[in-house]
């Protein structure tokens, strides 16, 4: 059976993305040796934050969002055999832009306009 899970308020759910680590002699890491993920995917968006006068602040992430989030965030649950986290959406340090060619370049500014300036690694 499927669990459904509905995060709250400013919650979300994220799958950690693992990446495998290999030494520089080209040896597989053991996960005991591995650093703990920061990056993942959000699988799930809670419905946003409730103010003192009863108005629900919209969130900035939406399901799909790569994200990079604080290294000891969240807390961590298994769900049919998956590790996922569950988190506050202010443990999100920031989102991953996926690359855009010139046919999408407006559309790219007025998102930097909306949310401040990107970083292009």
């Amino acid at each position: 059976m499927a669990e459904k899970l509905e995060p709250l308020a400013d919650r979300v759910v994220v799958r950690p993305i693992e990446k495998e680590e290999v030494s520089k002699g080209g040896i597989i890491l053991p996960d005991t040796a591995k650093e703990k993920p920061q990056e993942g995917e959000i699988i799930a968006v809670g419905p946003g934050k409730m103010t003192d006068d009863g108005t629900r602040l919209a969130m900035d992430v939406n399901v799909g969002d790569r994200v990079i989030y604080a290294k000891y965030a969240g807390t961590e649950i298994k769900i049919n055999e998956e590790k996922l986290l569950i988190m506050h959406e202010s443990d999100i340090m920031a989102k991953r832009m996926k690359n855009v060619g010139k046919n999408h370049a407006s559309a790219v500014k007025d998102e930097e306009e909306k949310h401040g300036k990107t970083v292009n690694l």
